[in-house]
């Protein structure tokens, strides 16, 4: 197994567990769960092939599809002993986040991409199934969620992957630093609630301006 596939196994495995999580937080039936696994799993890979204009990656091996309908079916034998499945959701979609971004750089890597486009790759692999996700069942999107970190850490870990392999370092190296920013900071948004600032509109003023 190549460095890509085990990236994208990895991420369609933990992806297919949050899109699990958000069914059976929208109390849907077995089919359900199974499409929402498959959709979160395979949205941000499936966008990033085809603006790349590659075989599609589950299209090229389907075995990806029986990994996600394996993870829905756990799931919804296995959801109601979580304490929380909002926070399992929130914990696992960290990890899968900094699987997928650096799956995503490795693929424009590999196509031999400028700088530009494997930054744009790694954000839409990371973040499009999960958003995907949300909006299927009626949820806030966690990429808009308001001061929240996401987008800014698949930016900052492909980000420094791009750095990492300016600098010399070897690909498997620049991804595991991709992969570390991406989770740092998303478990600090989490954990210790790290937010960017947030626009806020000013009431105009009343009366006539003062001269």
């Amino acid at each position: 197994m190549t460095l890509l596939t085990g990236l994208d196994y990895a991420s369609v495995l933990v992806f297919a567990l949050t899109g699990a999580l958000a069914a059976s937080r929208s109390q849907l039936d077995v089919v359900g769960f199974i499409f929402i696994a498959c959709l979160t799993a395979v949205g941000g890979g499936t966008l990033r092939d085809a603006i790349l204009n590659r075989e599609v990656f589950w299209v090229a091996d389907p075995v990806v599809l029986a990994v996600a309908t394996l993870a829905a079916v756990l799931v919804f034998f296995t959801a109601h002993r979580l304490e929380s499945r909002y926070r399992a959701l929130l914990w696992f979609d960290a990890f899968a986040l900094a699987v997928a971004v650096p799956a995503g750089v490795a693929v424009a890597l590999a196509e031999g991409k400028g700088w530009p486009v494997v930054l744009v790759m790694g954000m839409i692999t990371g973040c499009m199934g999960g958003l995907m996700r949300d909006v299927v069942c009626n949820e806030v999107p966690l990429v808009l969620k308001q001061g929240e970190l996401y987008v800014t850490c698949a930016f900052a870990g492909a980000l420094g992957a791009v750095g990492a392999g300016h600098a010399g370092l070897e690909t498997g190296v620049a991804l595991l630093i991709c992969a570390a920013l991406v989770f740092t900071l998303r478990a600090g948004s989490i954990a210790f609630g790290w937010r960017l600032p947030v626009y806020k509109s000013q009431p105009p003023s009343s009366g006539a301006p003062k001269r």
